[in-house]
């Protein structure tokens, strides 16, 4: 019986001290691996932070400064959490390899979205345009919102968001309004043929060189563009900056036609003149 029990104890001791040694080995490789994942992801963090001021100090475009945070970010946790599986005795050879075929299929699988994603990174890099700019593009205008890695939403002088998928947008015609700090604005009025001439383009003129929104270099110019059916065409182009182009073109449309009530200048409008003719019957 004595030695039934001695037997006993001394399996009860070596299992203890089995377990005790893969406690040991194990714990302290997991406890590495933890450590390894929460300080790398802290390092990380520290790291971006950094890269984000450092790059709005150099006055670098919002959204590419978005794009290589979170580029930094993602591809760095990757590397930290294959770090951590490799210090557990894992072999991340082979983790890695499933890791690539899987990303492959993936990538087959998302083709169109991903061209999204390589249509973002040429908008970022090349930047026809920047958050806040207005631009016309695959039929729409707006204000552009927001950039991301897949879409960009536009918001339109109604206040409605247009999401358009990147691939689209880069493929087609893009016009940036506000690409430039100053653009013409083409103006058209039209005169009765019986007003004198010389005095609606002084009307005009006056009206574009005493604005004070109105740039002076280029200098505004106001010419005869063609002599239609209804009446004579005056073409105005005054010069303005970008902010101030479509309140420049309300008060001076305003302006001209008070201007030309005042100096009896008439604006025509689509008519016909019949001419009854009596006749013997």
């Amino acid at each position: 019986m004595l030695q039934k029990i001695e037997h006993v104890e001394d399996k009860v001791t070596h299992y203890t001290d089995l377990a005790m040694g893969y406690a040991t080995e194990y714990g302290v490789k997991i406890l590495g691996s933890l450590l390894i994942f929460f300080i790398g992801k802290w390092v990380i963090r520290k790291i971006v932070m950094l890269m984000r001021k450092g790059m709005e100090r150099a006055n670098v475009d919002s959204t590419l400064i978005s794009f290589a945070s979170n580029a930094l970010y993602v591809g760095a946790i990757i590397v930290i959490i294959i770090a951590a599986i490799s210090n557990l005795g894992v072999e991340t050879t082979s983790f890695v390899a499933v890791f690539g075929a899987a990303g492959l299929a993936i990538g087959l699988a998302l083709k169109d979205t991903l061209s999204n994603v390589g249509a973002a990174v040429l908008i970022i890099f090349f930047r026809p345009f920047k958050v806040g700019d207005f631009i016309e593009t695959s039929g729409v205008m707006g204000t552009v919102k927001s950039i991301n890695l897949f879409s960009t939403t536009l918001t339109t002088t109604d206040n409605r968001s247009i999401i358009i998928p990147n691939g689209t947008l880069i493929g087609g015609n893009i016009i940036n309004y506000t690409g430039n700090h100053t653009r013409r604005i083409d103006m058209t009025f039209v005169i009765d043929y019986k007003d004198d001439l010389r005095v609606a383009k002084e009307v005009v003129m006056n009206v574009l060189q005493t604005h004070e929104k109105v740039l002076k270099e280029p200098a505004p110019v106001v010419a005869v563009g063609a002599l239609e059916r209804d009446g004579v065409q005056l073409i105005a182009r005054p010069w303005v900056s970008v902010e101030h182009y479509w309140d420049v073109m309300f008060e001076i449309t305003e302006s001209v036609k008070l201007e030309f009530d005042k100096h009896k200048i008439t604006v025509p409008f689509p008519q016909m003149d019949l001419h009854v003719k009596k006749g013997e019957i």
